[in-house]
């Protein structure tokens, strides 16, 4: 499909003066590859559908308008002979006007018949990079796959995330070939399979002996702290509050904002902390992300529920959830849990660095996912994320540091401050889908300012001791608000 734009701010679709409007992937803006939302392909499908059906509409009483014209135009016949030259004049303009309703009408039909020819040819595109996909195959060439993988010929640069994701989605596929089955026999396994299913795998994992200290267990609280204090509510400084959080084990952060009749909620959650042991009880170790991946963070999102409750939240307010790595997982978790959803009014998710592709949230909450090019973790779960309205994923693709071999970690396109510039520039965008999504965010949480933060500590319920048929005490599922730091009861 065409690339080319249309002059004009803010027109998304491209084509030729007169011909039907095309789609076109939204530019990148600088070091941010856009992907969803306003912008997005899925979304200038949906309206020029709309659009087309709404011609349809058009042509009909075109059409009801020809025949009209038609039926005047000889029912001007017998009356032709009372004055010849005027009415044969009569005669001429009315068939005149029904040739050109006629022009419209079937210029008309014909921009319609493009508009869903296009859409036809999107819709087989993705149908099959998707079969690709599932096959462990890169995708063809298009102008409007928008997703971003790899193509067979006039290949661009391969990112570290999109190597990974295409690895895992992979998997079944590579280890039939392993198996020494041929590769056409291979692809077609892999094609019938799907993709791997990363949430099945990590059950599987759970499941088999010796390795029940990942199966996720109760997260209670275990103490909070109330203080006021000015914040930074632009998506930069929300992600630097997720940092900062992260400096303590188990604990999350909520702030609440505005009026006490107009109050609204984010809930902030750090990225993995992985100096502990996954059977210790701190929620955010490594078995935190098997909670997040396998078990759609149950245990998490309920002990959250509870910290807003102890905080002051009533039924019904709007809340923001922010998350970085592991963090992401479980903030994009909370919008399609229900319980979560039927308390609180989730209306946007912001995650930086997190595998969230196979995370579908409930009708109406709008996400901005970041990304890096060279960021592995975002791929863990070998899916991209839906490119929908209210779903926008940026990728960053700006250079990189190394950095010194003892602060690796998970490599550099992980780092947290590399995400919050990212997260700056999203902000500064003009693109109409960051300025949709960051609008959107912005609606919920304000400009920032004045707000009451609250830190609550969480703890996973300790593993029962070996040949014993009790559990360790639980942490304390619930207790009142409080001003001040509080021990675990």
């Amino acid at each position: 499909m065409s690339e080319s734009m249309i002059a004009g701010p803010g027109r998304p679709w491209g084509g030729d003066p007169g011909g039907a409007p095309r789609t076109s992937a939204p530019p990148d803006d600088g070091m941010l590859r856009i992907r969803g939302g306003v912008g997005g392909l899925s979304f200038q499908f949906e309206e020029l559908l709309a659009g087309a059906a709404a011609l349809d509409g058009v042509v009909r009483q075109l059409a009801a308008v020809e025949v009209e014209a038609e039926a005047l135009r000889r029912a001007l016949f017998p009356f032709q002979f009372d004055s010849y030259a005027s009415g044969s004049d009569a005669i001429t303009a009315v068939g005149e006007g029904g040739q050109a309703v006629f022009r419209v009408r079937t210029e008309l039909e014909r921009l319609t018949r493009e508009v869903r020819a296009s859409h036809r040819e999107y819709e087989f595109t993705e149908a099959g990079n998707a079969l690709l996909f599932r096959m462990g195959l890169p995708a063809v060439p298009s102008g409007t796959n928008g997703i971003g993988w790899v193509p067979l010929f006039g290949a661009s640069a391969v990112s570290v995330r999109d190597v990974l994701e295409r690895g895992i989605a992979g998997a079944p596929v590579q280890l039939a070939m392993l198996l020494g089955i041929p590769a056409p026999v291979a692809g077609a396994v892999g094609a019938l399979n799907g993709p791997t299913d990363v949430r099945r795998i990590v059950r599987d994992v759970t499941a088999t002996p010796g390795f029940g200290y990942l199966r996720p267990r109760p997260v209670g609280i275990a103490g909070s702290e109330m203080k006021a204090g000015n914040v930074d509510l632009t998506p930069a400084g929300l992600l630097l509050r997720a940092g900062e959080v992260g400096r303590t084990n188990g604990e999350i952060e909520l702030l609440s904002v505005g009026t006490a009749d107009q109050r609204a909620w984010v809930v902030v959650i750090p990225g993995t902390q992985p100096d502990g042991a996954p059977e210790g009880t701190n929620p955010f170790d490594t078995g935190g992300i098997v909670e997040g991946l396998g078990y759609g963070s149950a245990e998490t999102s309920s002990a959250i529920r509870r910290a807003l409750r102890e905080a002051g939240a009533q039924t019904g307010d709007p809340v923001a959830a922010v998350g970085y790595s592991q963090g992401g997982i479980h903030a994009m978790n909370l919008s399609q849990d229900p319980a979560f959803t039927a308390d609180f009014d989730l209306k946007f998710v912001l995650t930086a660095g997190s595998p969230v592709g196979a995370i579908e949230p409930t009708a109406g909450v709008s996400s901005l996912h970041l990304e890096h090019e060279h960021d592995w973790v975002p791929g863990a779960d070998g899916l991209p994320n839906a490119d929908t309205r209210d779903r926008v994923t940026v990728t960053l693709t700006n250079p990189l540091e190394m950095p010194p071999w003892q602060d690796f970690g998970l490599g550099p396109g992980h780092r947290l401050t590399n995400y919050a510039a990212g997260a700056a520039a999203v902000a500064a965008s003009r693109d109409p889908s960051l300025q949709a999504s960051t609008a959107a965010l912005a609606a919920v949480v304000g400009a920032g300012g004045a707000a009451t933060v609250s830190r609550f500590s969480l703890r996973r319920e300790a593993m029962p001791r070996a040949g014993s048929t009790r559990t360790a005490p639980a942490a304390r599922r619930s207790a009142p608000s409080v001003s001040g730091r509080q021990a675990a009861g």
